[in-house]
């Protein structure tokens, strides 16, 4: 990252050099660049969301001077606020030449889409992972259950024009960005049913053949296809989606034989259960042992457990109101894993101490009600 910055770095001070006509001897001087006549008032600095504001160096790359940090990077642009406008008010910095001339175009509130909220587990991590965008600022794997939960990272994105939105009928081109009144294109591919069910109007899905946050927490048989304006309404704001078939429900993943027990007769996978496992499993072998624990499931020597099985996890979201989770009093508390000795799981930590028991509630809970966690 050091080496990526210092690049940029570099890169800006190549464009002074051709852009502004500056004499080399000048750069090489370190005198800073003569003020433009841009005031503070026709700046617009933007906010303090960079990693590196109120540091006392500029880190914005739209300026240059003393001020400014060695190493800038463009997701720094219009993100470090406090510390660009004083150093610009004391003359340490100046609008770079290729924006001093710019005027600042903010983006009117009524024209950006509905970002969301900050809940994805990969919020906040430089990168959108909200699918309903696409480009360089996009993350490389994209999926469903992040739309419109990684607002900060891709309003980032937005506003630095290194993400569009994505036409949902699959055309990756730029689209209206107007918030439409029309739903999601796939809504009309769905017989949602209608609104004669007792729950129906409450806020919330409860046809079962739905799933997601936005769901009841005891979806009942009864109320399938009679929840219509509650389901289309979570539907299209994609806090549902429908639940797999079996047909397309992702086939469970063996992983590969790297265990250096691997090929020695048993399954030493500790997704596995059964006579067939070693008596005692590492988290390190997990997924890595992928030939014994298939073969002795061939045999019925071992099965997995429920709660690695593909169809578990598609049957969330699950009711957590029977279980005493505790309090957040770990020190591992709110990490996004399941603390909890009491518990296991895919969402679950691989060291468990038994200090933790009972301290690590919102985590613990979190993990459960999708489906990635369980009482032991």
């Amino acid at each position: 990252m050091m080496a990526f910055k210092t690049l940029l770095a570099r890169t800006a001070l190549g464009l002074v050099l051709v852009v502004g006509g500056v004499a080399p001897a000048l750069a090489q001087s370190g005198t800073t660049p003569a003020p433009t006549a841009a005031s503070d008032s026709d700046i617009d600095f933007g906010d303090d969301s960079s990693q590196w504001a109120n540091d006392g160096e500029c880190d914005d790359p739209r300026f240059t001077g003393t001020g400014s940090a060695t190493e800038l990077l463009d997701a720094d642009r219009l993100h470090d606020a406090t510390d660009c406008k004083a150093a610009f008010e004391a003359g340490t910095v100046t609008l770079a030449p290729e924006t001093a001339t710019d005027t600042p175009v903010e983006t009117p509130a009524a024209t950006l889409p509905d970002f969301g909220d900050d809940s994805s587990q990969w919020a906040n991590d430089g990168e959108c992972d909200d699918p309903r965008f696409t480009g360089a600022g996009s993350a490389a794997e994209l999926l469903d259950a992040d739309r419109m939960h990684d607002a900060t990272d891709c309003r980032t994105a937005f506003e630095n024009g290194t993400v569009t939105l994505v036409d949902e009928t699959g055309d990756s081109s730029p689209v209206d960005q107007t918030p439409a009144t029309s739903s999601n294109p796939m809504t009309s591919r769905i017989n949602f049913g209608d609104d004669s069910g007792e729950w129906a109007h409450d806020g919330e899905c409860d046809d079962p053949d739905f799933t997601g946050a936005g769901m009841t927490a005891k979806p009942s048989p009864e109320s399938r296809m009679r929840d219509a304006s509650d389901c289309q309404a979570a539907f299209e704001a994609g806090t549902v989606t429908l639940r797999l078939s079996g047909a397309d429900m992702p086939a469970f993943d063996y992983g590969t034989d790297t265990s250096m027990y691997a090929n020695d007769g048993e399954c030493d996978d500790l997704r596995f259960t059964g006579p067939g496992t070693d008596k005692k499993l590492l988290s390190e072998d997990m997924g890595a042992d992928a030939s014994d624990c298939r073969a002795l499931e061939a045999s019925g020597q071992v099965s997995i457990r429920t709660v690695y099985t593909p169809e578990y996890v598609a049957g969330a979201p699950y009711d957590s109101s029977g279980i005493d989770f505790g309090d957040d009093e770990s020190s591992y508390a709110n990490d996004e894993q399941c603390d909890d000795p009491r518990f296991e799981g895919p969402g679950v930590a691989s060291v468990l101490l038994d200090s933790d028991n009972g301290h690590d509630a919102s985590d613990c809970r979190t993990a459960f009600e999708d489906g990635r966690a369980v009482l032991r």
